[in-house]
């Protein structure tokens, strides 16, 4: 063999390993991407769709008022990658009948539940609406010129409690009394952060009988002026929230406790 052949041999062989090396890189990559898109999408444990029933008392002004909510569920499945949700809830009570309505739509990413509109409705007024542009990355509001970044993870009032239902499902038993969620949360004029802990993890009585639950609360900020919010997610009923409490800093207090609980 002439030491022209050699070299040609030499070079062609070196190129060839060069190009399967190289393949074989762009294969583990793109086997590494897929399994982290896959990965992402399965960070969070949603619940189950279900279609849940509260008792409600309320007291407004010092006026005691008593009614039903109803709130639905649903996670929609393209495929394995792609996730919806949407959530619908309506309280109405005596007398006045629907007093409120609202709603939040969105997708499924590696924060977990993404927000892309949230609607409210109350009695006597105007629907208003929250919008979350996930190609501009702005979150918006209908009634004031006024915006915020998306970042990922940023939830609405509505999806909030079912971002932290997910997220206390995904931790399960390694939660500790004391830990705590931090969601940035927008509401129909602005948005804040949001800091909910683990208060307790005790039993409780409600119409579906005895249940474990997490007592979680959010705590107003320093100014107190927020609202405060607790939630019992029920541990053995798939975490879903079977008791919240609303109580404003003028005094106003929501209670709402589970009646029944339809999984869909």
């Amino acid at each position: 063999m002439t030491n022209e052949s050699r070299s040609f041999l030499k070079k062609y062989t070196f190129n060839i390993s060069a190009t399967i090396s190289a393949s074989l890189m762009m294969l583990i990559t793109l086997g590494a991407s897929i399994e982290q898109c896959h990965a992402q999408t399965k960070l969070l444990d949603l619940p189950p769709s279900a279609e849940l029933i509260y008792a409600v008392k309320s007291s407004q002004k010092g006026i005691p008022v008593s009614g039903e909510a109803k709130v639905s569920w649903q996670i929609n499945e393209a495929n394995s990658i792609n996730k919806s949700y949407r959530i619908n809830s309506e309280t109405s009570v005596a007398i006045f009948g629907k007093i409120l309505k609202t709603s939040s739509t969105g997708s499924v990413d590696q924060y977990g539940l993404a927000p892309e509109k949230f609607l409210e409705k109350r009695f006597r007024r105007d629907e208003a609406s929250t919008t979350f542009d996930r190609q501009s990355k702005i979150i918006s509001f209908s009634d004031v010129d006024l915006t915020y970044p998306i970042k990922g993870g940023e939830q609405d009032r509505l999806s909030a409690t079912w971002q932290l239902v997910a997220l206390a499902r995904t931790a399960g038993t390694q939660l500790q009394t004391g830990h705590e969620w931090k969601i940035f949360v927008a509401g129909l004029r602005d948005a804040d952060p949001w800091v909910f802990k683990l208060v307790e993890t005790h039993k409780i009585q409600t119409t579906l009988g005895e249940l474990e639950v997490l007592h979680i609360q959010k705590a107003p900020p320093p100014d107190a002026k927020g609202q405060q919010i607790e939630l019992w997610l029920a541990t053995t009923l798939d975490y879903y929230p079977v008791r919240i409490s609303f109580h404003d800093a003028n005094g106003d207090q929501v209670e709402q406790k589970i009646v029944s609980i339809k999984k869909q």
